[in-house]
């Protein structure tokens, strides 16, 4: 479960419609899907062919995350989501009259800083989209470019603030279909997406800046969701990690925080090979530890604004005999976009057991 399938709808929303953002953003995904195509459970998943955009849906996003070292052994990290959304339910996909909307957030973290940026653009006129032989998925300068039909093995090249970034994917490990074979429910009525992982990524790259570049290498997490109502009128916010831990196992774990009730827990824990075991609530203890402000810097605002977050947690699989303590050493990793939220670098067991990445949104 990726915030920004929220936070693309909420943007362009508000854009189209000049809400302000003193109102319930969130509304807009609740409201009824009628027209677009529907989650439905039994669906078969096709490759190549589902890492090519689902205009017939709402909404959708191509997401990556890294936790990466440099030469010293300091802890680094990329985020860069691609997001697509129809804002209206029949699908016009090329030239001006294009009904596709496009969104990508990118992401920088450093041990001397963090560097977030947002673009937006149209679709139908070569600004952004998704398109394979080769695969490539862009949005300007932006690019994520495939040498097959296949995501891997490809480059990845964005920029952010000053910094100039360049990557290598390589994975030969098969997809994980999220849920019950793709089919992720968020609720308890007709809210899901359609969702598979790809945990297993080795990336290596550089950082460029100011004429100093920085090897770098690590892990690299991608998700790929599409869906047309994903919330529930109860649900406020939601809680993510990816980890990769180092004896070569994978979890991700999500919570949908319910404002009354028991909050939608899911997960999957991920072999080294690739295999994997569906998480369900029952499997999943998912704890806030330890609540910490920052001081954060909202899109158009000059003063910085204090927001308490939980940055540490407690992960617990009982039935696999497993608990982790997840902490940040980064706690100002927050995306100062349209819609704001805290996504970054987290250690697991401070950093004895492994990596990963956490977002936290609705706070």
């Amino acid at each position: 479960m990726r915030s920004i399938l929220f936070v693309l709808s909420l943007v362009l929303s508000s854009l189209i419609h000049a809400q302000s953002v003193t109102q319930d953003a969130y509304q807009v995904l609740r409201q009824d899907a009628q027209g677009y195509a529907e989650v439905i459970p039994n669906r078969r998943f096709q490759f190549p062919a589902d890492h090519a955009p689902h205009p017939d849906y709402r909404i959708e996003w191509w997401y990556i995350t890294a936790n990466l070292s440099d030469p010293d052994g300091n802890a680094w990290g990329i985020q860069w989501t691609l997001f697509r959304q129809s804002l209206s339910p029949t699908p016009m996909v090329d030239g001006w009259a294009s009904n596709q909307m496009w969104m990508a957030h990118a992401a920088l973290s450093t041990p001397n800083g963090y560097y977030p940026e947002q673009r937006f653009a149209r679709g139908g006129i070569g600004q952004a989209g998704v398109s394979s032989a080769p695969f490539t998925a862009w949005l300007d300068d932006w690019q994520w470019q495939g040498d097959t039909t296949e995501p891997f093995p490809s480059r990845l090249h964005f920029t952010t603030a000053d910094w100039n970034l360049t990557f290598e994917l390589q994975s030969d490990k098969p997809w994980v279909l999220q849920g019950d074979q793709g089919y992720s429910q968020k609720s308890e009525g007709k809210q899901a997406s359609y969702y598979y992982s790809q945990a297993h990524i080795a990336i290596k790259g550089k950082a460029s800046r100011l004429g100093k570049t920085i090897p770098l290498e690590g892990k690299a997490w991608l998700d790929r969701e599409w869906s047309s109502q994903p919330l529930a009128s109860h649900q406020q916010g939601w809680d993510w990690f990816s980890l990769h831990f180092k004896d070569g196992y994978a979890l991700m774990v999500y919570q949908l925080r319910n404002t009354h009730g028991k909050h939608w827990l899911s997960g999957s824990w991920i072999s080294p090979d690739g295999s994997s075991q569906t998480l369900k609530a029952d499997d999943i203890v998912l704890t806030p530890q330890q609540r910490q402000t920052i001081e954060v810097l909202r899109l158009g605002q000059k003063t910085p604004t204090k927001i308490t977050l939980p940055l540490a947690w407690t992960i617990e699989l009982p039935q696999l005999q497993k608990r982790w303590h997840i902490s940040t050493p980064y706690p100002n990793q927050w995306m100062a976009a349209q819609f704001p939220y805290w996504e970054g670098v987290v250690s697991v067991d401070e950093g004895k057991s492994g990596m990963g990445y956490m977002e936290l949104t609705g706070y």
